[in-house]
C-alpha cells in the first residue's frame, strides 16, 4: 500500500511541474513557446542521429 501512495505522490509532483513549465512558457510569450518547442525538437533530433551514427 505505501508503494501505491509513493507512486501516486510521485505522479502528482510530475503533473504539477510539467503544469508549471508550460504556465511560465505562456507567460513569457507565444514567441518563446515555440523557440522552446523547436529547441526541444532539434535536440531530440539530434539525439536520435547520434545513436543512429553508431550503429
Amino acid at each position: 500500500m505505501k508503494k501505491l501512495n509513493y507512486l501516486a505522490l510521485a505522479l502528482l509532483i510530475f503533473t504539477f511541474s510539467g503544469c508549471e513549465v508550460i504556465g511560465g512558457i505562456f507567460k513569457a510569450g507565444a514567441a518563446v513557446g515555440v523557440i522552446a518547442v523547436i529547441v526541444v525538437v532539434i535536440v531530440i533530433i539530434w539525439i536520435i542521429s547520434a545513436f543512429r551514427g553508431r550503429s
